[in-house]
């Protein structure tokens, strides 16, 4: 018999009692098998109470029964019983006779418990399921789960006892059984500012969570992209209509002080070589917003801390002490620990000031702070109804601000030698970011300009008595409506790339609920708006004068008061339900809300020759709390919202660097590099062998990280053994000796070329280890603490390699501009003193693909040979070369691994111990990833590797293939000299996963 029959066979006298024995054809074959499932055969059950010779004699008839255990099929089958007494198994077997008597008790006892036993058994269930799931399927009905009258009658009392047990009971449904109800309980607000503990929410958490993918990034949780397939609509969005965005996570760090103090401690951590300083006239008037790089103090070009936008106060502000201003430093989070440090050091500023403006729980009565603090968080989550605390008993508020700071932790620093004062307001205000040609009119739509009160109003009876004092001021009044006429202005302008870059409006405006629309609906540009021609054209041209950069958004006291004094939604609703004409428009009068905003102008693309202006915009600084006020009306208005995805789109298409990734010199984007080369790293183990790129064969040294540090080191080296000059006067010469170089290096991928054996590597080269390339220790020993690693930003230098380069626009060959004024010819002197200046840098570049293929990041950028040019310039459609397979060096050690692990396996299973993991020296290797110290990065394959792609994707903007990344200074250099003019700034590019190369023009963007 099969083992199938066997096994269905046993499944079904697995609930058989063990005093049974069924004696059959097929229980004769399975002797040794046992029907009870246990280890030991079956045998009667002995009563405890029964004689002595009954028992000796019963004991013989069971034993004889269960003694032979090889008698076969046929055998079994010929069980007979004869007169002469005794029983007879088979021709082979043996005999016994009956007992002369047995005890009738004994005997009837025995016999009930096996009766018993079967009953029991038959009664049972043998599985988890119900009764009315053991009928077959077309008698099976969905009422039989509640209803017992709809089973077959003769299962109706097992049912009925099934559904009495306390498993199937119903769970016993709270005091507030309505859904709604239960979510509107006391302990949700206490429930949602606890979970802000840990990372931080947005005003606009909530609308997130429903709508996009959610991610924990910098102590925040931030939407990352949209549920929807919206790439080609938020493109489009930002292209032709308005993408929305959420940046309130950016901080906000404030200086008070004298002017010249702050600019005397803040000129030694920026340069004016970068481009402009704190100090820039249109900046430090605050008619603009500037942005500049910030590095630690005397250091520059090296130890950058990260790129900021500032905002200086404008000067017309009364009431402050003389000659006293204050500066706004905005900054992405993850560079706010090493800027706010540096800025303490630079301003001296080591007093802490304890400051109520920001605690986080200012918003909690003094009651709510006691049963909060003095309640766990065990007591805080439970979704029991708590008790009321009696008539004083409030309800429990929404918390803004910084949930994560300690209450007792100083937000303000102070210094007594210069006076500055230094603040840290991050999730003070809110920010949201408007992008593409419909922002204006999406600010004009949605937001009104406050109407002005008459002196009729009592102060102390409403609650904005701050904006009635600033209504009796003519010269205030005045300023309102000028700053009201440029904002109405904006509504009738094409697009934001006609504003000058920075430009800053302030204003007041009223509360953007009440004029919210029933439906949502495009706002469009109203032509009408821009009537007075010499106005439009004053304003595109000077921007907005300096008087309306005034703004009440500067002082804390007001915005504190707009906070504490917002209507809620439920009271606006209830006036709502109460107008007499549903519908119409709701009219508050003094009660409405004033609230103080501040309008920045983002200028979009401002570097290459094609698209200037792309991607321009408006950002809107609010008060806190007022988050979902203003950002339900932009919604309405026809505003499309993006995450972290689209500002990482918008960025690529800017082609400008990303914050922190595109920051290689800083020590925010080497944190980011290791966390992402650990998460990619963990998701390449997760597959196995066979679905996964064997990186090793296909000449990828770092997949998942870009060792800048060693490529910068092998370029310094490698111009320095060749004893000669990286660049000379004509490049012709030079192209052969590169082409007749790269030859013999491709059928030997795997060693250095000759100058490297000639001159031995740094010690530093060595520490660096490719198996970890997700781990902490191979970039912090590639980029040493950035302590030699830098990227050009020098302008004046950028302007001129981008000449050298030729113009980026689209894909076209066209031959190189000649030398502007002021720039230089590409000489050996002229190389050698950038050199002198730049040894171990880096260069921002953009690369378009000259045919098919897109870019992705950690795509390699190579130097093509002279046989590459030469078949691109005979066959236009020439695709690229591709590179050879190379070898395996790992593939005898991972084999003895592989044992190695087999062998402690087996022996660990022997032993019945775990198995021992590998010992601490000897790390384990992971097949496709190179091991140990990484060879000379820029010789390892056929082409010379001259840098790394940080963003790529295709670009719906231009039709092709489109990269951002850094390319070695030095290297740059080299190949600009050595290519002749018309081909100058060609380029290869391969994916990590790929062996073909793709042809694309490189251009600095400036």
């Amino acid at each position: 018999m099969s083992n199938a029959k066997e096994r269905k066979h046993a499944k079904k006298m697995r609930n058989q009692p063990t005093n049974v024995t069924l004696f059959s054809g097929f229980a004769a074959n399975r002797s040794v098998k046992h029907y009870g499932g246990g280890g030991k055969p079956a045998q009667t059950q002995k009563p405890e109470s029964r004689s002595g010779s009954a028992q000796q004699q019963e004991s013989k008839v069971t034993h004889h029964s269960l003694r032979d255990p090889d008698v076969n099929e046929q055998s079994s089958s010929k069980v007979t019983f004869r007169k002469k007494g005794g029983w007879k198994a088979g021709p082979e077997g043996t005999s016994q006779e009956m007992p002369k008597y047995i005890t009738a008790s004994t005997f009837a006892q025995a016999r009930a418990a096996e009766i018993s036993a079967m009953l029991r058994a038959v009664t049972q269930k043998s599985s988890n399921s119900m009764v009315f799931q053991t009928l077959p399927r077309h008698m099976r009905r969905r009422a039989m789960s509640h209803n017992v009258k709809r089973l077959p009658q003769r299962l109706r009392e097992i049912a009925q006892k099934e559904a009495e047990k306390t498993v199937h009971q119903k769970k016993e449904h709270s005091k507030n059984k309505c859904h709604k109800a239960r979510r509107c309980h006391k302990n949700q607000m206490l429930e949602f500012n606890r979970r802000q503990k840990k990372n931080m929410w947005l005003e606009t958490h909530i609308w997130h969570a429903k709508r996009f993918h959610m991610v924990k990034k910098w102590g925040y949780c931030l939407g990352e992209r949209p549920t929807v397939k919206s790439h080609r609509a938020c493109y489009r969005a930002m292209t032709n209509h308005c993408l929305l965005q959420d940046i309130s996570y950016y901080c906000c760090l404030e200086l008070k002080g004298k002017e010249e103090e702050i600019l005397k401690a803040l000129s030694r951590m920026c340069s004016i070589e970068t481009g402009l300083t704190f100090a820039a006239v249109h900046c430090l008037s605050g008619k603009r917003q500037g942005s500049l790089m910030l590095y630690r103090a005397n250091q520059y070009p090296r130890e950058m801390l990260g790129p900021v936008t500032f905002i200086w106060k404008s000067e017309r502000s009364a009431g402050g002490p003389a000659g006293s201003r204050q500066l706004w430093i905005w900054l992405h989070p993850t560079l706010r620990e090493e800027i706010l440090e540096e800025i303490k050091a630079a301003c001296q500023c080591i007093e802490p000031i304890q400051s109520t403006i920001c605690t986080p729980n200012s918003l909690l009565t003094p009651l709510q702070e006691k049963s909060q603090t003095g309640l766990p968080d065990e007591k805080i989550v439970t979704k029991r109804k708590r008790k009321d605390d009696g008539e004083n008993a409030k309800p429990v508020k929404k918390v803004f601000g910084n949930r994560t700071r300690d209450a007792h932790q100083p937000c303000s620093w102070s210094s007594p030698a210069t006076g500055i004062v230094v603040s840290d307001l991050t999730m003070e205000m809110n920010r949201y970011r408007l992008i593409g040609p419909l922002s204006h009119s999406v600010l004009t739509e949605a937001l009104k300009a406050a109407a002005v009160h008459t002196g009729e109003e009592d102060t102390e009876k409403t609650p904005h008595s701050w904006w009635i004092e600033t209504c009796r001021n003519p010269d205030d009044v005045s300023l309102h409506h000028r700053q009201e006429a440029i904002f109405e202005m904006l509504g009738g302008i094409t697009s934001p790339a006609e504003i000058p870059a920075g430009t800053i409006l302030g204003l007041t405006v009223g509360d953007p609920r009440i004029n919210l629309p029933q439906k949502r609906f495009k706002a469009l540009p109203d032509p009408e708006k821009c009537q007075d021609n010499e106005r439009v054209r004053q304003l595109l041209m000077e921007g907005v004068p300096v008087e309306c950069t005034h703004s009440f958004i500067w002082n804390q006291a007001i915005c504190q008061s707009v906070t504490e004094n917002k209507i809620s939604d439920q009271d606006l609703n209830r006036m709502r339900s109460e107008l007499l004409v549903p519908g119409s428009q709701l009219v508050l009068g003094p009660q409405e809300s004033k609230i103080p905003i501040l309008l920045i102008h983002q200028p979009g693309r401002v570097t290459g020759e094609d698209r200037r202006g792309w991607g321009s915009g408006w950002d809107v600084l609010l008060p806190k709390g007022w988050g979902m006020a203003f950002w339900i009306p932009f919604i309405y208005r026809g505003a499309r919202v993006g995450g972290l995805k689209e500002g990482l789109v918008h960025s690529q298409y800017k082609r400008s660097p990303n914050i922190p990734g595109d920051f290689p010199d800083c020590p925010a984007g080497v944190l980011f590099a290791e966390e992402q080369a650990k998460n990619l790293l963990e998701k390449y183990k997760r597959r196995p062998p066979a679905k996964r790129p064997n990186y090793v064969k296909l000449g990828t040294l770092a997949p998942f990280c870009c060792p800048w540090g060693q490529l910068t080191r092998d370029w310094e080296s490698r111009e320095q053994t060749q004893g000669e000059s990286c660049v000379a006067s004509s490049p012709n010469s030079e192209v052969g000796d590169s082409g007749n170089g790269e030859g013999p290096r491709a059928a030997a991928p795997d060693k250095t070329l000759q100058f490297s054996a000639e001159e031995p590597r740094e010690p530093e080269d060595m520490d660096t280890e490719c198996q970890g390339q997700a781990g902490t220790q191979p970039v912090r020993d590639q980029d040493a603490a950035l302590g030699g690693l830098c990227v050009v930003r020098e302008r004046k230098l950028l302007k001129q390699l981008s000449s050298w380069c030729g113009p980026s626009s689209g894909g076209s060959w066209v031959p190189r501009r000649a030398p502007g004024r002021g720039q230089q010819d590409l000489t050996r002197e002229t190389c050698l003193s950038i050199l002198s200046r730049f040894p171990r840098a880096l260069v921002w570049v953009s690369l378009s693909l000259l045919h098919k293929g897109s870019p992705e990041p950690y795509t390699m950028i190579c130097v093509p040979t002279k046989e590459d040019l030469l078949h691109l310039s005979q066959d236009r459609f020439y695709c690229g070369p591709q590179e050879s397979k190379h070898s395996d060096p790992f593939k005898s050690k991972l084999l003895k691994q592989k044992k190695e692990k087999r062998r402690r396996r087996q022996t660990a299973s022997l032993e019945g111990q775990a198995g021992e993991e590998p010992a601490a020296g000897h790390e384990a290797l992971t097949q496709g990833l190179w091991s140990g110290p990484l060879p000379t990065v820029t010789s390892h394959c056929s082409r010379l590797l001259l840098g790394f792609v940080t963003q790529g994707d295709f670009s719906m903007a231009l039709g092709c293939g489109e990269a951002l990344g850094f390319v070695s200074l030095t290297g740059l250099l080299d190949i600009l000299s050595r290519q002749p003019a018309r081909e100058r700034g060609l380029v290869l590019l391969r994916p990590p996963a790929s062996l073909q190369y793709r042809f694309a023009r490189i251009a600095v963007e400036v």
